[in-house]
């Protein structure tokens, strides 16, 4: 028998996980974090991929929030830009020849589809194919 604990064995210290831990966590953690981790869980139960585990000219499945919504001219063309953010990082949605489209607003869930490309080292979807997530809780 060691004399050092099972949970520090392998060179890692394990958090205890019971109901007191994460009710303590939740009451430590800013909303920020909060709403990370929530982002990061439905992403996780929807089955798509991690912005942060997407790589240049993958085709990914990803969901998250809206943060910003813009519009911005391209090369002369009008554009529809939003910023998705999943809890691991940011990634630039670009609907091109768009001035809005119905339902993209700052907060709004979705499920975006499409092929990642890198421009100026952030991850950009050009014309991805959406879904829209129910408003409020699901």
């Amino acid at each position: 028998m060691s004399a050092v604990p099972r949970h520090e064995k392998a060179g890692r210290v394990e958090r205890p996980s019971g109901r007191f831990r994460r009710m303590l966590d939740r009451l430590s953690s800013s909303q920020e974090d909060l709403e990370s981790q929530e982002l990061r869980e439905d992403t996780q139960a929807t089955g798509c991929t991690r912005i942060s585990e997407c790589s240049d000219r993958q085709i990914v499945k990803v969901a998250g929030t809206l943060r910003t919504v813009t519009l911005r001219p391209r090369a002369g063309v009008p554009a529809l830009e939003a910023e998705l953010f999943d809890g691991t990082e940011p990634l630039d949605v670009v609907w091109l020849g768009r001035r809005s489209i119905v339902g993209i607003e700052p907060g709004r869930r979705i499920i975006a589809s499409g092929r990642v490309a890198m421009s100026h080292g952030r991850r950009v979807l050009f014309n991805p194919t959406y879904e829209l997530r129910p408003l409020g809780k699901e």
